[in-house]
């Protein structure tokens, strides 16, 4: 027998199943989903530190990033934006309205209640978000609620519980809690339209729409867009790169993948990421209840993250899948 015939072969590699390709589609939606929070979370203090009306500070926010995107959107992905269909530019362009009602609304409840009650009741997003995911047919499960519950049991011990029964207080929280719903109805459009369109076509439209909405909020009320010091200004672009273009443009980006109900269940995690920089950067230490609400919402986030798990396609039937797919 020659050698040729008693050497063994290596076997082929195995083929890459679905279900491994899956998980590393969700390692990185996960990934990006930390980079996002991370920017959103430096929005409360951002916004604190800068001088100027809080309308004035939605506005520039979505402004400069409509000018930051312009050049990527019309020259790199305008036969995109030519082929969004009507109905997800009109999905497009009422999450966007959604997203204007969501500043509009929140940022002067902080004025008119504590902050801790604006804070907890605008967080009420994923509650939003699994009720009407519910009243569209969705079943949500057992494990989605109660990790819903518990990660904003977490932010509910961070906050404190400061109701007040004064009429202005009153309808403070009522605008927070509005600010929430709204927020639940933006992500689940978002999600409805990124099954289809891209994430730089869906984000322009959408910002742009804000843009506009909140500019005409504004010059309506009086608020002073301009005048403002060379540092205000720089505040401003900083707030722009970090909780807008890397935050919530990345959450529009891992909303298809993850889903509306992880996406808003982790932004949870900016009440107490927002805490831990204002200490770094401002000096302002966190309560003693900030390190156990951040465990107590990981907790939480983690039970919706496994459900959406387990209920992806076991590894044997997603081989199969893939195996019927090369043989057909």
């Amino acid at each position: 027998m020659s050698p040729a015939r008693t050497r063994r072969e290596a076997p082929p590699s195995p083929p890459v199943s679905a279900t491994t390709a899956a998980h590393a589609s969700v390692r990185t939606d996960l990934i990006l989903l930390a980079i996002a929070i991370a920017g959103v979370s430096l929005s409360a203090p951002l916004i604190a530190a800068t001088v100027a009306p809080a309308l004035a500070i939605a506005f520039w926010r979505n402004a400069m990033a409509v000018g930051a995107l312009t050049p990527l959107a019309l020259l790199r992905h305008r036969g995109e934006l030519r082929g969004m269909g009507r109905r997800a530019v009109l999905l497009s362009v009422a999450a966007g309205a959604l997203f204007a009602v969501h500043f509009g609304v929140w940022l002067p409840s902080l004025h008119m209640t504590s902050v801790a009650s604006s804070t907890a009741l605008v967080t009420t997003t994923p509650i939003w978000t699994t009720l009407l995911l519910r009243l569209r047919g969705h079943r949500p499960p057992a494990l989605v609620w109660a990790g819903i519950g518990l990660a904003f049991l977490g932010v509910v011990i961070l906050t404190g519980v400061d109701l007040s029964l004064s009429p202005r207080a009153l309808a403070g929280d009522a605008l927070a809690l509005a600010g929430g719903v709204a927020a639940a109805g933006y992500v689940l459009l978002g999600a409805e339209v990124r099954r289809t369109v891209g994430t730089v076509a869906y984000t322009y439209v959408l910002y742009t729409t804000t843009t506009v909405l909140l500019l005409a909020v504004c010059l309506a009320g009086g608020v002073s867009l301009g005048g403002y010091s060379g540092e205000t200004w720089a505040k401003l672009a900083v707030l722009t790169v970090t909780a807008q273009l890397l935050g919530h443009s990345i959450i529009n980006r891992v909303v298809k993948g993850l889903g509306p109900s992880v996406t808003s269940t982790a932004i949870l995690l900016e009440t107490p990421g927002a805490a831990l920089i204002a200490a770094l950067w401002l000096g302002q230490l966190p309560s003693a209840a900030a390190y156990p609400a951040l465990v107590v919402i990981l907790t939480g986030l983690a039970l919706v993250i496994m459900e959406g798990r387990r209920r992806e396609p076991r590894p044997a039937t997603a081989e199969a899948e893939v195996r019927a797919s090369r043989s057909a």
